[in-house]
């Protein structure tokens, strides 16, 4: 809600566990309660921003004021919810061909057309085979600089310079090969080369009931 132009796709799983008939009656169900999400949102929005505007000394509020016009901007593209059976690969096939049909729609991904120059897959496939080499650790992380004199090592990117690799991990970051929190003052300098690795991580650590977890441990 607070990202410029954002399309979601929402995804219903455990399939398995309902009858056909149940499945339509929740998908329809979950649409509408988006859909109420997002009126009920823009109305608070408005609210607020009527209220900042109608106070006695609005120009104290110019920044709160500024933020919500910029939220109240911010479009929002709700895609049909997509349901499916986890356990069956071919309802997973058919989750990843429906978001390939929708990330080459021009008209919600305007920018699918851009070409991008050849250095951009260059180094995109020698981070892969970096990622993928027996040296690397477990964790898949690694020095921003490090990562850089790896890549200078392959003789077609031997020019490579540090400003152009932190563009092309933004793109990367944003097709979600790599993770890179360049925005995080402690991480800016740390390049996660196996996304995967965080997610276990986050699994271990946000967890259901994790405070009471922990309380019970002596």
């Amino acid at each position: 809600m607070r990202v410029p132009n954002s399309v979601v796709l929402p995804v219903g799983t455990h399939v398995d566990c309902c009858q056909e008939e149940e499945v339509e009656e929740k998908r329809r169900d979950i649409m509408a309660k988006i859909t109420a999400m997002l009126m009920e949102r823009k109305s608070n929005l408005a609210h607020f921003i009527s209220n900042l505007e109608g106070s006695e000394e609005p120009e104290f509020y110019v920044d709160q004021w500024e933020r919500l016009k910029e939220m109240e901007n911010c479009t929002l593209t709700i895609l049909n919810l997509v349901a499916v059976n986890c356990t069956d690969h071919r309802d997973i096939k058919k989750l990843e061909a429906t978001i390939l049909e929708h990330v080459k729609n021009e008209e919600l991904f305007p920018e699918v057309v851009r070409v991008l120059p050849p250095i951009y897959r260059q180094v995109e496939a020698a981070i892969i085979a970096i990622a993928q080499s027996e040296e690397m650790a477990d964790h898949g992380m690694m020095d921003l600089q490090y990562l850089l004199s790896k890549l200078t090592q392959y003789k077609h990117l031997a020019n490579l310079g540090r400003e152009l690799l932190q563009d092309i991990l933004r793109y990367l970051h944003r097709i979600g090969l790599v993770v890179w929190y360049e925005e995080i003052k402690h991480l800016e300098s740390t390049v996660f080369l196996q996304p995967t690795f965080l997610i276990t991580m986050f699994k271990l650590l946000v967890r259901y009931r994790l405070v009471q977890q922990l309380e019970s441990i002596s």
